[in-house]
This record gives structure tokens, sequence and C-alpha cells, in this order.
């Protein structure tokens, strides 16, 4: 995804932020419920993005399909990505996917974060969807069966549950989604990138802190209070030394980056100088 619906799907993302801390598992399916009506339909993709229709236009018929069928909130997300400009007619699927996917892994994330770190829910979250995907790597005969195109969605789900009976809530939702609607890919492909979602939220919990010489245990622990404060949640310190920094410090959380280095602020101030 590129271009117009890669913008679209990363202010989506950012929308969706604020729900997560109360996202559910009967959000996410209801999500991956009205992708799979998404999907069934042609006609209902090229209407969702034809760009000759207004926003409204588009977000009116999603209300007018599912409202009292699934939630109100459920309702305003898809209405949400309906509104906005895709490039392909798959696209809004594709991000009605992520935005599905993301829910069921913030949930994850959110039952060890009361007390911890997020990052524990979201480890288990990855190790089921791995060893799922070795389980199906092992056996020609469940690849076999999960490719089977006679086989209902039902069976599949059936079967990839007794592959990781021990397997948590949410890794069921997502390895559920995968074998019963793969949506032209491999399931065993649909969930290493839900796997990869996860590892991407994950990061979001790993301060990658880089100086210029090592810091000492009273600086680090001053460093994990400070962070911890200023995101709201406790942060796992990674602490790199890269001398090239002259002097400073630069923090990466996730996608954010935080760089009070002296070669940044040079650079700076070259670009300052040229204009």
């Amino acid at each position: 995804m590129a271009g117009v619906s890669s913008e679209s799907l990363t202010k989506a993302l950012s929308e969706l932020e604020a729900k997560l801390p109360f996202a559910s598992l009967q959000l996410a399916r209801e999500l991956f419920g009205i992708l799979g009506t998404v999907d069934s339909s042609a006609a209902l993709r090229r209407a969702l993005t034809d760009p000759s229709r207004s926003g409204d236009e588009k977000s009116a018929l999603i209300r007018q399909l599912f409202s009292g069928k699934v939630s109100t909130e459920a309702v305003e997300i898809a209405a949400g990505l309906a509104s906005s400009r895709w490039a392909s007619a798959r696209d809004i699927g594709d991000a009605l996917e992520t935005l599905a996917a993301t829910v069921v892994i913030a949930v994850a994330e959110n039952k060890s974060a009361v007390s911890a770190s997020g990052i524990t829910g979201l480890e288990e979250l990855e190790n089921d969807l791995f060893s799922f995907n070795q389980a199906v790597a092992s056996s020609h005969e469940v690849q076999r069966a999960l490719s089977e195109p006679q086989a209902s969605g039902a069976a599949k789900i059936a079967l990839a549950e007794r592959i990781v009976p021990g397997a948590s809530e949410e890794a069921k939702v997502l390895i559920g989604q995968a074998v019963s609607q793969p949506r032209g890919i491999k399931a065993t492909r649909l969930v290493a990138r839900f796997a990869e979602l996860a590892a991407k939220r994950q990061q979001r919990w790993i301060a990658t802190v880089t100086v210029t010489r090592p810091l000492l245990e009273t600086q680090i622990n001053r460093l994990q209070a400070g962070l911890n404060s200023l995101y709201g949640r406790e942060l796992k310190i990674n602490v790199k030394v890269d001398p090239l920094l002259i002097g400073g410090i630069r923090v990466q959380v996730g996608d954010e980056v935080l760089d009070a280095s002296v070669v940044t602020r040079l650079g700076e101030l070259q670009r300052q100088l040229a204009g």
C-alpha cells in the first residue's frame, strides 16, 4: 500500500489509537466481519473507493449497511475509512484488516500493561503466532487441509485451534481470521503479517538510548524514571554507545525520536545557514 492509500491508513491508525486502551476482542471480531462483507462484494468495494463520490456519501453507505448489526464504534471506524481516499478497491479491505488486527494486538498489550509492561502480552501473542506457523510448516497434511477450497471456514478454525490448543484468545482470533479469510494469500503468510504488526507495536515499549559513553547505573535509573513519566508506561531501556554523536543523547521509542545530540544540532545549524 502506497501513496494516498498509505496516507489514509496512517490517519485511520492515528484516530484508532485513542480507542485502543479500551479495546475489546468483540470490536475486532466486528471489524473482521465488516471486512468479510466488503470482500464479498466487488460492487461495494468500488462504491467505497469511488473518487467521484464524496466522503460523506461513502460513510453514509457504511452506516446504512451496518448500523444495528455491529456496535456503533465498529460502524464509525469503518465509516471513517470509507470517507478517506483509496488508490485501489482492495486497499480499503487491507486497511480494515490492519485496523482489526491492531485492535486484537492492543487487547494483548493491555492485559499486562496495567501492572507492568505491555511488552509481556505482546511477546506471548507473537510466540503463539510463531508456534502456529511452525506447526503448519512441519506438516504437509495440515497445509493441504488449510488450503482445501471445499473446507468451511469453521472447520479450518477448529483445525487451527487443535494445532495450538494453549494459544491466547487474542492469538486464536488472529489465527482464525487468517485460516478462514486469508484473502488470496497463504494463511501462514497472513499470520506472519499479524506477528509483524505485534512486533511493531512492541517497539512502543522499548526505548533505545544512544549516548557517547557508557552511563552509570544511577544515570540509567534517572533516565528510566524520566522516560516512564514522559510516555506514561514502563519502558524497557536499551543503551547503545556511539562516540560519533560527539555529545548529547538520542532516544527512540517506536517511530518517535527524541534527539538532543550535538550532531543533530550542528545539522540544524547548517540547514539554517544554507537557508
